[in-house]
């Protein structure tokens, strides 16, 4: 018998993905910080190791190795660019006629490669560079982009009522912001206790579990295509594909085509900000004058994660008293009050608190997910998360790619220059927000009008 819940394979993978990222990146840390000097990196003490008097060596010589790690991230991010982009838009547009299942299974498989090699890597201390190559062959499989696309489209597959669909995106951003905010907590009494070996191996393990439960407990929330399995050549493949692609566009009327492309810009271009610099928090509280260390970065990653939950209470508690749109507004603003704090943030306590203004953040991914799902049709849900998960990862890559340059090139003279460069970035979704409102954005209307188009049929191509 199969279950039709996708959210425990959420859990198990948002355990696994939080783990992954701040052990990752401090792992990769103290390499290079012990490859670059001639001493080990000191992890016992209250704070990282970690120098706050700027006439001092050790200062420099941070500094130094802050702009090796973000270089480094950098390279990471760009090998795993070109085989995310294509394995995410192919087996998120398959979705579609062939289920959601086989995403969710490629995905979670390259991640559990992924995390043995990590395993591996750090047992042997392999040189560090070989993370670069792991990750371009992992994303040949799909990323975390291409896996919670997949259960996006799962989920909005078994909503009837349109309605559902923002607060059943909601749930599932509530239950990874659980989770992400329990393993973020924890995160440095990993590294503590059990090191980055055994840590890596709880990652694997999980991954194990998670890729289990799909293979052989989950039920597929679509049908195969009852049409003939016909073989064909690789390059009709590919145009198959980015012939739905383009349907989907092309199928909608000429209102809901504006209403399609602006509020994927308007998406896209949050995320862009917002997953950019998420990696540079970390660099951020290494950095002087903070000097965190592991624990407290736990600390911080769950605060963090405290997001997804606050989003969830604020999407269910709002949309008894505004339209999805304002609930929008409201992240995008208070999003921008907290960058401006954390880039002037100078203590402990003082970055604790810049937690507070991101409380909503999630709030307009999750409602700008469920405007533009009411814009296309039922039969195209695939194709569109495909797109969505095609642009976060183009987007989501060149982001951090970038935020990584800049705070490489900006951490000598300002650290805080990123946080403030956000901030003005975030006005841009803001504007075109402000677009979408004044063009008389009715999410009734465009629902009545989805259902009334009548639908192509695209396997004539």
């Amino acid at each position: 018998m199969k279950i039709f819940f996708v959210e425990p394979a959420i859990c198990l993978s948002a355990f696994a993905m939080t783990l992954t990222a701040p052990l990752t990146t401090q792992y990769v840390y103290r390499r290079i910080w012990e490859e670059t000097s001639n001493y080990s990196f000191v992890s016992d003490s209250n704070i990282s190791e970690c120098g706050k008097n700027t006439s001092s060596p050790i200062f420099a010589f941070q500094e130094e190795v802050q702009k090796k790690v973000s270089l480094f991230n950098l390279q990471m991010d760009i090998s795993g660019l070109i085989p995310g982009l294509v394995s995410t838009f192919i087996l998120l547009s398959h979705s579609d006629h062939r289920g959601r299942k086989f995403p969710l299974i490629l995905s979670s498989a390259g991640a559990l490669a992924t995390s043995v090699w990590l395993c591996v890597l750090s047992y042997f201390a392999f040189p560090v560079q070989l993370l670069i190559a792991s990750t371009f062959i992992g994303a040949l499989c799909g990323n975390s982009t291409t896996f919670l696309g997949a259960c996006f489209a799962y989920v909005v597959d078994q909503c009837v009522e349109q309605k559902q669909r923002t607060i059943r995106i909601a749930i599932i951003d509530f239950i990874l912001g659980l989770v992400t905010g329990l393993t973020g907590l924890s995160s440095g009494y990993f590294i503590r206790e059990l090191g980055f070996v055994w840590s890596f191996f709880i990652i694997s393990m999980a991954f194990a579990v998670n890729l289990i439960y799909i293979l052989f407990f989950l039920g597929d929330s679509l049908k195969e295509s009852s049409s003939p399995n016909v073989a064909i050549s690789c390059s009709e493949g590919f145009k198959n594909l980015f012939y739905r692609t383009y349907m989907l566009f092309k199928n909608a009327s000429g209102k809901r085509r504006y209403f399609l492309c602006l509020l994927l810009f308007t998406m896209i271009t949050y995320f862009f900000v917002t997953i950019g610099i998420s990696p540079i928090f970390i660099l951020y509280e290494l950095d002087s004058p903070l000097c965190w260390n592991e624990v407290f970065i736990g600390y911080g990653s769950a605060l963090g994660s405290i997001t997804f939950f606050s989003s969830f209470l604020g999407i269910w508690l709002f949309s008894y008293c505004m339209e999805d749109i304002h609930m929008a507004f409201i992240g995008i603003f208070t999003t921008m009050a907290g960058m401006v704090m954390t880039a002037f943030a100078r203590t402990t306590l003082m970055m604790f608190l810049v937690r507070l203004p991101f409380l909503f953040t999630i709030v307009p991914l999750s409602v700008l997910r469920s405007m533009i799902s009411k814009v296309v049709r039922s039969t195209e849900q695939g194709t569109l998360f495909a797109c969505i998960a095609f642009l976060e990862t183009l987007g989501g890559v060149t982001a951090v790619s970038t935020f990584n340059g800049i705070y490489s090139a900006t951490v000598a003279w300002y650290p805080g220059f990123t946080f403030l460069l956000s901030a003005v970035l975030l006005l841009i979704p803001a504007i075109s927000l402000c677009i979408v409102k004044c063009t008389s954005w009715n999410e009734g209307s465009y629902v009545l009008l989805t259902q009334e188009e009548p639908s192509e049929d695209t396997s004539d191509s």
